[in-house]
């Protein structure tokens, strides 16, 4: 009997997988880059993506990119207000030092919708535990996160092995920003999670400094007291 055309031998569509492999791998908005050569070629997350064909590069003094644009340079803050903008037009990053941006090349660098990034913290080794100061994949991954497309982000961090990590840390705030309406109210969600995160510092500054109350143990006064000497009180 001979086979149904476009079957394989375990009657199962020849490439379908493939294509469906091809899919889960690549990334449903457009993403990019201007690479200013300020990152270490062998560290820089922008150029592991390109390398991943997950990003393409964008050439300084080039055409204007359509889509959301995260730089230092922008005035308003990335919320889920830009989803339909970055699923039409697409997401660009600027990959460049905060510590050299004198250097960068802004007049060649076109955007149409520059965006900054609200607070967040970054997991990546050169950068571990540092507010604010991401790399490439770090931002455009906290970007599909806010605008509602959290799979895309974990797409674009699944090959790091620390992107996971960049999720855990922030998975609060991101909820937390993902959820708002426009940049004004991402803006408030930040300031009232940092109120409260040095509200709750102080807090726990003031319990470690607290004396047992006065019905302590006989053992726990003595300790208090052989402390009390130390310090000379």
């Amino acid at each position: 009997m001979p086979r149904p055309k476009g079957r394989g031998a375990s009657g199962k569509r020849r490439g379908t997988s493939g294509r469906h492999e091809q899919r889960d791998t690549q990334a449903k908005v457009a993403l990019a880059m201007w690479d200013v050569g300020h990152c270490d070629p062998k560290r820089c997350s922008g150029r592991k993506l390109m390398r991943l064909g997950l990003i393409q590069s964008l050439r300084l003094g080039g055409r204007r990119f359509p889509g959301v644009v995260l730089t230092p340079r922008a005035e308003s803050t990335i919320s889920p207000a830009d989803s339909a903008l970055v699923s039409k037009a697409g997401l660009a990053v600027v990959d460049c030092s905060w510590a050299s941006l004198d250097s960068v090349p802004w007049s060649s660098i076109k955007a149409a919708h520059p965006r900054l990034l609200p607070f967040l913290v970054a997991a990546n080794p050169v950068n571990y535990g540092k507010p604010c100061q991401l790399s490439c994949v770090e931002a455009l991954a906290a970007a599909l996160y806010i605008v509602g497309l959290p799979e895309e982000a974990r797409l674009i961090l699944r090959s790091f092995g620390w992107g996971e990590e960049f999720l855990s840390l922030n998975g609060e705030l991101l909820s937390l920003y993902a959820q708002c309406r426009d940049a004004a109210e991402v803006i408030r969600t930040q300031k009232e999670y940092l109120d409260k995160a040095e509200q709750e510092t102080l807090r726990k500054k003031n319990a470690e400094m607290d004396l047992p109350p006065s019905g302590s143990s006989e053992e726990e006064d003595e300790v208090l007291a052989e402390g009390l000497k130390q310090l000379d009180v």
